[in-house]
C-alpha cells in the first residue's frame, strides 16, 4: 500500500504502495459528501454507470520480472501496479509459468477487510491539535486546496478532520476514480484471486498498519510537502499515470523510475517510504534464500526500478537478481 513531496508521483501513482490500492476501496464504499455528515466522510462517493460492463478482452503486457535463487530456493520479484484504469492481460509466459511453480505469494501486504482498514486509518488520520486541515495550511496553500475540492466537486470541507497525508492519499484517489481506476482491475486484487485458486500460501512483508503508520510519522511540514505536491500534480495526474502504466506494461523498469522520481524534493519521505522499506525487503529476501522452496513476491513496481531499487540493496548484500522478462 501501498507518497510524498519525495514526488507527488510517488503519492499519486498506481504502483507505490498497496494503500493507495486499498484507499481506492475506501472511496468506493464512502458515503456521500454532500447533505448531513459530508465533514465525516473519508472520501467523496464518485458516481459510476449503471450500465452493463461490456465484455472487452484484457490488454497484454510484459511487466518486468526478475529471480534471485540458489541451489534449493527460488525467489521471483514481480513489479505490480495496484490499480489500474482496464483489465490487463499480464498472467502470461515467464509471468504465468513462475507463479505456476511457486507454493508462496508474497505481497506487500494482506488486506481483509476493507471496513477494517478504514477504521485502522482514522485511527491515526484524524487530526487532534483542536484545528482543521484549513486552517492549518499556509494560505496560499489553503486557496489551492479549496480550488482543487470545488474542481473535483468536492465539499471544501470534506476533508477537515485529517491530517495532510491522509488528505493527499484521498485528494489522488479521485481523478484516478473518474478516469475509471479500480482495484478489481489491479495485479493485487487478480493475483490474491489467483493464489486462492492455486492453493498457496500466503505472507506479507508488512502490516496494514505499519504502512499507515509510515505516514502518520512523516514530520508535520512533510506532510504538507506532500498534499502542496499533490494539488501541483491533479492536473496532470491522468497524463503522468497513463505515461507510467504504459512504462509497467511494456517492461521499461527505467522509463518507470524516471517517471516517478522527477522532480524529487524531500528525500526524507523517501527514505522512510521507499529507500528504508526496499532495504528491509531485501534483508527479508536474503534470509528466504535460507529456506527451501519457490516464492513468488508481488510488490509495487516503483520498489523494483531505479536508485535504491529492491535489485539494488539485494546486490549490496551480495545478492544478484535476473531479469526474466
Amino acid at each position: 500500500m501501498i507518497i510524498s513531496r519525495t514526488n507527488a508521483r510517488l503519492g499519486i501513482s498506481a504502483c507505490i504502495l498497496t494503500l493507495l490500492g486499498a484507499t481506492s476501496l475506501l472511496a468506493q464504499e464512502a458515503p456521500a459528501t454532500t447533505g448531513e455528515g459530508a465533514a465525516n466522510a473519508p472520501v467523496a462517493a464518485v458516481a459510476t454507470s449503471t450500465q452493463a460492463p461490456v465484455a472487452v478482452k484484457p490488454v497484454p503486457a510484459t511487466p518486468g520480472l526478475w529471480k534471485i535463487a540458489d541451489d534449493d530456493t527460488t525467489i521471483y520479484l514481480f513489479g505490480t501496479i495496484h490499480i489500474l484504469p482496464e483489465a490487463t492481460d499480464w498472467y502470461s509466459g515467464p509471468v504465468a509459468k513462475a507463479f505456476n511453480s511457486s507454493r508462496l505469494l508474497v505481497t506487500e501486504a494482506i488486506i481483509d477487510s476493507p471496513a477494517e482498514l478504514q477504521k485502522a486509518f482514522l485511527t491515526k488520520a484524524v487530526r487532534t491539535d483542536g484545528k482543521t486541515l484549513r486552517e492549518a495550511l499556509p494560505e496560499q496553500e489553503r486557496s489551492a486546496y479549496e480550488k482543487a475540492m470545488t474542481d473535483l466537486g468536492v465539499p471544501v470541507s470534506a476533508f477537515d478532520r485529517f491530517e495532510p497525508w491522509y488528505a493527499a492519499l484521498l485528494l489522488s484517489s479521485l481523478p484516478m476514480q473518474k478516469a475509471g481506476y479500480k482495484a478489481e482491475n489491479g495485479v493485487e486484487s487478480q493475483i490474491e484471486a489467483l493464489a486462492k485458486e492455486h492453493g498457496l500460501a500466503r505472507q506479507a512483508l508488512e502490516t496494514p498498519e505499519y504502512q499507515i503508520d509510515l505516514f502518520d510519522s512523516l514530520p508535520d511540514d512533510a506532510q504538507e510537502n506532500y498534499l502542496g505536491e499533490v494539488l501541483e500534480q491533479l492536473p496532470t495526474m491522468r497524463d503522468d499515470l497513463a505515461r507510467l502504466i504504459a512504462a509497467w506494461k511494456a517492461g521499461r523498469a527505467e522509463e518507470l523510475a524516471e517517471i516517478l522520481n522527477a522532480g524529487e524534493t524531500d528525500k526524507r519521505v523517501r527514505q522512510v517510504l521507499l529507500t528504508n522499506r526496499n532495504a528491509a525487503w531485501a534483508k527479508w529476501l536474503k534470509a528466504r534464500l535460507d529456506e527451501p522452496g519457490t516464492v513468488f513476491v508481488a510488490v509495487g513496481a516503483g520498489h523494483l526500478a531505479g536508485e535504491d531499487s529492491v535489485q539494488e540493496q539485494l546486490a549490496a548484500q551480495g545478492v544478484q537478481s535476473t531479469r526474466l522478462q
